[in-house]
């Protein structure tokens, strides 16, 4: 009876192994570059297409960005840097660039205040119709820009703001605090409330509780919110082109389409180069920040 009793597990053990061995052609390589890296391939192709035909244009002379039948579209014969001299030398590409990036740092840091105290008070006050309140924060963010520029104009125009940097920077966090409040929320309820109430029993104030326990260990959701917040103000349009009249005071997105383009004629190398030169500060935040990114926009899903 004893030797009998101890074969069943042996005959499970060795059938669990014959599963395991049955299920791994699913692995092999043929299945894996039909599944995986075909797949991956075309997706990385389609994302970094653009970048590559911005690259390809702003270094391509003015005869082969004209004569599409001469020479081949997708690749450049003799590249020259005309246009990437004449957007930084000739042109206010400069002051359109620190524009931007003054109007998007500022924005960015009254959204991220606002919403780290709304997001706290929200989760952990636990006040009375706190569910309401984040259910209409969000549903703020949904609003098309297209439907607020003309009132804000408005305003903006009343107080005497207009063709102002200052006008952009006190718009944007209508834009940018409902979606940043909304993500923080989910990233607060992540961070386990026996923290702070041990911290309430030793005494430590809300102020202090928020600051020195739930700031440090939301960096991850901060740095979400900030970079999503800042992409948001660098690539605005509808706003930036409303508010701002005068050459000196545009951004990038506003600026390359009103200075190089002139009626029907499109001054593609240089509106190329404009736009790849602009993206290149986003493409060096997402390179240093993505893994906190992905990972604060996945505990805010989950909730």
């Amino acid at each position: 009876m004893t030797d009998h009793a101890a074969h069943p597990p042996a005959a499970t053990a060795q059938s669990s192994t014959d599963n395991s061995e049955g299920m791994s052609y699913l692995e092999t390589l043929p299945s894996k570059i039909v599944t995986l890296y075909i797949p991956l391939f075309i997706m990385v192709v389609i994302l970094l297409f653009p970048f590559y035909w911005m690259a390809l244009t702003s270094i391509k002379p003015d005869e082969q960005l004209i004569d599409m039948e001469t020479f081949n579209p997708f690749w450049v014969v003799k590249p020259t840097l005309k246009h990437i001299q004449k957007l930084l030398f000739e042109t206010q590409y400069p002051r359109w660039l620190w524009n931007t990036m003054y109007v998007a740092a500022a924005a960015t840091f009254i959204s991220i205040v606002a919403s780290v105290l709304a997001a706290y008070a929200i989760v952990r006050l636990r006040f009375k119709g706190a569910n309401v309140v984040s259910a209409s924060i969000f549903l703020a963010y949904l609003i098309p820009p297209s439907i607020l520029f003309i009132p804000l104009a408005s305003v903006i125009h009343s107080y005497g703001l207009f063709d102002s940097p200052l006008s952009l920077i006190l718009v944007y966090p209508t834009l940018l605090i409902p979606f940043s409040t909304w993500l923080l929320m989910g990233y607060f309820k992540t961070i386990p409330y026996e923290l702070e109430e041990c911290a309430l029993i030793d005494g430590a104030s809300r102020w202090q509780i928020l600051t020195k326990i739930v700031l440090p260990l939301a960096v991850p959701g901060l740095i979400s919110a900030f970079i999503f917040s800042f992409t948001l103000c660098w690539n605005e349009f509808i706003y930036a082109l409303t508010f701002l009249s005068s050459t000196q005071n545009k951004t990038v997105p506003v600026a390359i389409v009103n200075e190089f383009v002139d009626g029907d004629i499109y001054k593609w190398g240089s509106l190329m180069a404009g736009a790849l030169v602009g993206s290149l500060p986003l493409v060096i935040l997402y390179a240093f920040f993505v893994e906190h990114y992905v990972s604060a926009m996945t505990g805010a899903v989950k909730e």
